[in-house]
């Protein structure tokens, strides 16, 4: 049986591309070229890649990028926006809890919850980071973001999601469990073929000295932790209580 996770982004590609969270490419994309100093020569590892925002954008500045997810109509349109404007991006069907690669790449990306925060257990959320290690080189570099645990303490995640506005997704229902650190939702979308969908979902949230033992306990050895605006990445963005997401920047 398909999670959640599965069924919420079939035939969801061009819908997906309309979401307000999905908008602040370029900026992010400045900061994680600030953060490998602009080294083109740097293999790039895309997890949970969507319809490919990231890796464009970076392909189109001269970088090497496979893109990896689990959903095919994500990659569909990943590979159709690729081909419209000729490049050339390994796009691949791959899920993030059994990675095959060994020591293969420079740097890693997992932004916008593509993947991390979204598995049914903290043990498969706990094997996507594990894999992530694996596919570091000595000295590789992971940036991510995920969502931020202190958040949902101090304000309602319904409240956050419905003033956010300007996407195709609803979201409803929120519970958010103090015991697992999940958010339970009811995450309603119209998909690219029309048909409204409704889907019970839930999320986990992680507090930063979580997310900091974590990584350290799959080999990363320098862990930091800042607040994530959408499309404004940055070293100056203390992490708060009012932030929604966390970015983190971890070296092995």
């Amino acid at each position: 049986m398909k999670q959640w996770y599965e069924l919420l982004f079939e035939d969801y590609g061009k819908r997906y591309d309309t979401e307000i969270f999905v908008q602040g490419t370029i900026g992010e994309c400045d900061f994680i070229e600030q953060e490998i100093h602009s080294n083109k020569s740097l293999r790039i590892l895309d997890i949970g890649c969507g319809t490919g925002r990231h890796a464009i954008e970076l392909t189109k500045r001269g970088y090497v990028i496979t893109g990896i997810d689990l959903s095919d109509s994500l990659l569909a349109r990943a590979r159709a926006k690729a081909a419209e404007q000729d490049l050339k991006i390994d796009f691949r069907r791959l899920d993030a809890r059994c990675l095959p690669f060994e020591s293969e790449y420079d740097v890693a990306l997992m932004l916008c919850e593509g993947g991390f925060p979204l598995m049914e257990t903290d043990e498969m959320n706990f094997e996507i980071l594990k894999g992530v290690a694996r596919a570091l080189k000595d000295g590789g570099k992971l940036i991510m973001t995920t969502l931020n645990g202190l958040f949902p303490l101090y304000h309602s995640v319904e409240q956050f999601c419905a003033a956010s506005g300007g996407g195709q997704a609803a979201y409803r229902s929120n519970t958010f469990d103090l015991m697992t650190f999940r958010d339970h939702n009811i995450t309603e979308v119209e998909d690219d073929l029309g048909n409204k969908r409704a889907f019970e979902c839930n999320e986990r949230y992680y507090v930063p000295s979580e997310i900091t033992w974590l990584l350290k306990s799959v080999g990363f050895k320098k862990i930091e932790i800042f607040g994530a605006k959408l499309g404004a990445f940055s070293r100056d963005d203390k992490l708060t209580t009012e932030d929604f997401e966390m970015l983190v920047v971890a070296e092995k």
